[in-house]
């Protein structure tokens, strides 16, 4: 009985916190999501020009 509530717990757990990182990064924008926002250096202009059109 308390293996299963524990195990709940943790899958409730993960899901929230995997949620909350998501929407965490959806706020930030096109960059925020982006593998490569470390090394980057175009600022995401290309996204933000494609954007105006």
């Amino acid at each position: 009985m308390i293996a299963s509530i524990l195990i709940g717990l943790l899958i409730f757990g993960y899901a929230g916190f995997t949620l909350y990182k998501f929407i965490k990064r959806s706020k930030e924008g096109v960059c925020g999501t982006c593998s490569l926002k470390k090394s980057c250096n175009s600022k995401c202009s290309a996204f933000q020009h494609n954007e105006a059109k």
